[in-house]
């Protein structure tokens, strides 16, 4: 699996040309083990209980508590005031011109696109 570019102030991922809140850098190793272990389980429960309403909301409310915590979703982690950009384009964002770089240094590279 190839990690996706990620923001040079570090806060978004880049896939698909969208913004997504990277995880928050605060966390330890284990910490962030734990919680992207949370999440995989609860994502497994929300995929096995597809017929049962109350199992399914409890299963995706278990999804989102442990986005939340890993900063993904929720308050922003950073504290300079930028807005949170997740979910928008990134060629209509603030980071157009390092994504055109970067997208440019890709498609470059052996084995780029």
């Amino acid at each position: 699996m190839t990690t996706p570019p990620r923001t040079p102030d570090g806060r978004y991922i880049v896939v698909d040309g969208v913004l997504w809140r990277a995880t928050r850098p605060d966390l330890s190793d284990d910490a962030r083990e734990a919680l992207v272990k949370a999440l995989m389980s609860a994502r497994r429960a929300v995929g096995q209980a597809r017929d049962d309403p109350a199992a399914l909301k409890a299963a995706r409310a278990g999804v989102d508590a442990a986005k939340v915590a890993l900063g993904e979703r929720g308050p922003v982690w950073w504290d300079d005031g930028a807005p949170d950009l997740n979910r928008h384009k990134v060629a209509n964002s603030p980071y157009a011109g390092w994504w055109a770089e970067t997208t440019e240094g890709l498609s470059t590279s052996p084995g780029g696109g």
